[in-house]
């Protein structure tokens, strides 16, 4: 990293990779660093260690177990982690809903759903897409009728993210037809164990199962399970869609995978050269490094401001746009870099513990899933043709 770091913030950083190296188990992190498919036990793992250190929440103030980190500081631990192989924490409690409830939960949902975020006992996943509703996401569906002291939810979500091992999910419900129809979306935490509830997977590309689709089928959701006032639910959603983009810049993933592509260009050949010789891939690899130090660099501003407690802005899209294309760009080069040796998909290679003669170089195994897996980038979150059309409204005023 080309960054210059305070004393301090240097004493950080040993801190941080003194920690990993103690901490992080070294099954967790070869499989990480050899694109192995990683299982539900291996995130609460490591989930649980963070948590025991108290760097679980980052984003979180003190007060609720956050950290209290500085913008640089959030920035090293991501940065070090990723670099040292070390599993992506699960977003959607500690990063997407953790945020919601501290901004607009009410006291006794704070002090029931935090600790349970923190300690691991919920799982939770999102509830937002629905079939015809995606980037159009104020025109969903699923609704929910109040009855009584409950709430009845009928309706279907889907490319729900690993929602086949979560216990709650938070959804966005329709509750008013009156108005706009970002006037009548609600915010409801449901216990995916209610009766009426189902969950089909989607198989991607890559044959993996990793988004589902689930069904409501007249269940029944206690009011209190409200998170804020009825009705204002898309002030709570566009709240953690900020927080979501700026995360799936994924800045340390990038490093990571930038540090990978320039060890496959040393390694493979063009016309007997390195690689990475070769004038127009090395100038391509220099182009995506210039514009992820420069993304570096929006980042830190939204992760300081995020830090004094504002919500990230359009500067989430702006990042949200520029790393997904930076994150797919590098896939495209890592694939060409290995050009025949990139085909070959061999699905049981990708679980921990294959020990058979490998399809070509060691790195090149996950290489096909990265790429088909990562065009997906620039879709989920809010498409990056949303995203600009957002940008253009809030910072241009078009």
């Amino acid at each position: 990293m080309d960054m210059s770091y305070s004393n301090d913030e240097r004493a950080f950083q040993d801190e941080v990779r003194t920690f990993l190296r103690e901490k992080l188990p070294a099954r967790l992190s070869a499989a990480v660093k050899s694109g192995k498919r990683l299982k539900k036990a291996d995130y609460e793992e490591w989930h649980s260690l963070l948590n025991e250190r108290g760097w679980l929440a980052v984003t979180w103030p003190e007060e609720h177990g956050g950290t209290g980190w500085s913008a640089v500081q959030r920035h090293i631990f991501e940065e070090e982690c990723c670099a040292a192989g070390a599993p992506r924490t699960v977003p959607f409690g500690v990063n997407m809903l953790g945020p919601v409830l501290l901004k607009f939960g009410s006291e006794e949902q704070k002090a029931h759903y935090l600790p349970r975020i923190l300690d691991g006992t919920d799982w939770w996943c999102q509830g937002y897409s629905e079939p015809g509703a995606g980037s159009d996401l104020a025109s969903l569906k699923t609704r929910a009728v109040r009855d009584g002291d409950h709430y009845i939810v009928d309706g279907q979500k889907t490319w729900t993210t690993l929602g086949q091992h979560a216990n709650w999910i938070f959804c966005l419900v329709r509750t008013s037809t009156d108005g706009k129809p970002q006037e009548g979306i609600s915010f409801l935490l449901i216990d995916m164990a209610t009766p009426g509830i189902e969950v089909r997977p989607i198989l991607t590309l890559d044959g993996e199962h990793e988004v589902n689709e689930v069904f409501f089928d007249s269940v029944k959701v206690p009011v209190g399970n409200l998170v804020g006032e009825e009705n204002k639910g898309w002030t709570y959603a566009k709240y953690l869609l900020t927080h979501e983009r700026t995360n799936i810049a994924g800045v340390g993933f990038s490093n990571t995978a930038l540090a990978h592509l320039k060890t496959i260009a040393r390694d493979q050949k063009s016309a007997g050269r390195p690689l990475d010789d070769d004038p127009y891939f090395a100038a391509r690899m220099a182009r995506v490094e210039i514009e992820l130090e420069a993304m570096k660099t929006t980042n830190l501003r939204v992760l300081a401001a995020a830090a004094r407690g504002d919500a990230p802005g359009p500067e989430s899209s702006m990042l949200k746009i520029k790393g997904t294309i930076i994150r797919q760009e590098i896939n495209d080069l890592t694939r060409r870099a290995l050009g025949p040796r990139a085909m070959p998909f061999v699905s049981e290679a990708l679980d921990q513990g294959y020990n058979e003669e490998p399809i070509g170089p060691d790195y090149a195994a996950p290489i096909a899933r990265e790429y088909f897996n990562n065009r997906k980038l620039s879709i989920f979150g809010g498409s990056n043709e949303i995203q600009k059309n957002i940008i253009s409204k809030a910072i241009l005023g078009l």
